[in-house]
């Protein structure tokens, strides 16, 4: 029997680890669309109905009780600022919340910054009790669980947590108020650059001038540029906030991952496509009736269609036994993963969604970014505040640098390599992808969903992960009465082979990775 390589042991724990979650695109990539099928009645109306049929009771309102406490920009003031920050979701109130902690002028501008954010987000417990958020939860589970499939069952021994939009959205801006931040209720157009200053012209006319402009309004961004091509995967969902007669689910767990198929045993069109392209259900249980409901395509290229993700939602919730009375809220969540990085440096800067910090592999982009927003703000700080103001292309040069250094830029592409690795699997390779991560050191899995792991560390887990697969698949063989004995050590050596070459291919990427990382770094100094 295969050994297992051993990883070892984890460095002791550290205290303040922040980082990842969800946001939409402008214009729709390319959808991968199921073949065509015929209806089944059920899919449509069914025992327990249609809850697309149903209207969403709520949608998101404007954060109350601070209109007359933000300092908003009025047509007499100043139109010079150090820093001006577009957009004003987490990523734009966290970073001109930090930067302006430091002295340094900012104004925020958005067409709404009050207006509360669609999107759901889940976060690990630990991720927000190292930024000091965790009261920002409004709702904790003391485990995960990940079903395999229909026969086996991992138990994640990590709290989970849905952030309250509200109470973040409040910590954010009283951080503002308090900081002096000045808001602008417009939306950007143009963005303007001459040697030493920048300037935004927006919608209403006006023209706000600084020495840094961020722009932190989200993927569908234009003011962004790119020098290779923006091949993205993308994650797309579809989920609910519903009041239902009962559910299956334990109260004290959130399912991360649902990858059980069995609710598509009476769809064969449904359950083929997703045998090729495989989608899993993610839940949280408030109580018995309530429950957030969320289908989601892990990652795909292109994107798998809406109405694809929406059906397989119905059948599954159909076969689970559950009956959606009312839709209190509804969202579509759609992310481009991976890619290459915006061209470093350039004029203006980037926070969020359009700066390349989400998770390539999962998709997750809250905690990080919040955790990476005072990162940035330092640097922002050390150039613009000192007695010299760095400004210009130094200082693009200093803040692109200092949010994209040699070793994170090698991570992210060791986990756009993971990414990569998911868009190659079926739905049955995906389950044996994530039975044996979820079998390793909670350390190492901890650290790759929060983007936290160095590159050493992930070196390892590659390796790890490379090894249990040579044992898994040798023990399966081992048991197989149809496997000849006589072949068993000739394919435990081309299972050995290909892992090691699969291991060595991911290394050498890195290290060639970083090698042109730095000469790009060289070239642009």
């Amino acid at each position: 029997m295969a050994a297992v390589l051993r990883l070892p042991p984890p460095p002791p724990a550290r205290t303040n680890y922040f980082p990842p979650s969800p946001a939409p695109l402008v214009s729709p990539p390319k959808t991968l669309h199921a073949p065509p099928r015929r209806l089944n009645r059920a899919t449509r109306v069914g025992k327990f109905g249609n809850f697309l049929e149903l209207k969403p009771e709520s949608t998101p309102q404007l954060l109350e009780g601070f209109d007359c406490d933000l300092a908003w920009w009025a047509s007499g003031d100043p139109r010079r600022f150090d820093v001006v920050v577009v957009g004003a979701g987490p990523a734009g109130l966290r970073l001109a919340e930090q930067v302006s902690r430091h002295g340094i002028r900012v104004c925020c501008v958005d067409p709404s910054p009050l207006a509360m954010w669609p999107n759901n987000y889940g976060v690990w417990v630990d991720e927000f009790e190292g930024l000091g958020l965790v009261d920002c939860l409004d709702k904790t589970w003391p485990m995960a669980c990940v079903f395999v499939n229909d026969g086996k069952t991992k138990y994640l021994d990590r709290p989970y947590g849905r952030v309250s939009r509200e109470k973040l959205k409040r910590r954010l801006i009283e951080g503002c108020v308090s900081t002096g931040v000045r808001f602008h209720k417009a939306k950007v157009w143009k963005v303007e650059h001459e040697e030493f200053e920048s300037s935004v012209v927006c919608d209403d006319g006006i023209e706000l001038k600084a020495s840094l402009i961020v722009d932190a309004s989200g993927f569908g961004s234009t003011f962004i540029e790119y020098d290779k091509p923006r091949n993205h995967g993308y994650q797309i969902a579809h989920g609910i906030l519903a009041e239902v007669d009962e559910h299956p689910f334990d109260l004290d767990k959130m399912v991360l991952m649902d990858w059980r198929d069995s609710h598509l045993g009476n769809e064969p069109y449904l359950r083929a496509h997703n045998s090729r392209f495989p989608t899993f259900l993610y839940a949280m249980p408030f109580d018995s009736s309530l429950i957030f409901l969320e289908e989601t395509s892990l990652v795909s290229r292109p994107v798998l269609a809406y109405s694809e993700v929406k059906k397989r939602m119905v059948a599954r919730l159909r076969h689970l036994g559950i009956r959606v009375r009312r839709v209190l809220e509804d969202e579509k969540c759609l992310i481009p993963m991976g890619g290459p990085l915006p061209r470093i440096p350039q004029s203006v800067m980037a926070i969020g969604g359009t700066s390349g910090i989400v998770h390539p592999s999962t998709g997750y982009m809250v905690a990080r970014t919040l955790a990476l927003a005072p990162v940035l703000a330092e640097t922002i700080a050390e150039c613009l505040g000192s007695t010299r103001m760095i400004r210009g292309r130094p200082l693009h040069h200093r803040v692109w640098n200092g949010l994209w250094p040699v070793d994170r830029r090698c991570a992210r592409e060791f986990y756009h390599f993971g990414m990569e690795t998911l868009l190659k699997l079926d739905l049955n390779g995906t389950r044996r992808f994530f039975d044996a991560f979820f079998d390793l050191n909670p350390y190492y899995w901890h650290g790759f969903l929060s983007s936290r792991l160095s590159f050493g560390e992930l070196a390892m887990l590659s390796l790890s992960l490379g090894s249990k697969k040579i044992y898994d698949s040798s023990c399966s063989r081992k048991e197989d009465p149809s496997f000849r004995h006589a072949n068993y050590p000739k394919q435990v050596a081309l299972d050995t082979l290909e892992a090691s070459v699969l291991v060595t291919a991911v290394l050498t990427l890195a290290v060639v990775d970083k090698l042109v990382v730095v000469f790009e770094m060289v070239e642009s100094l």
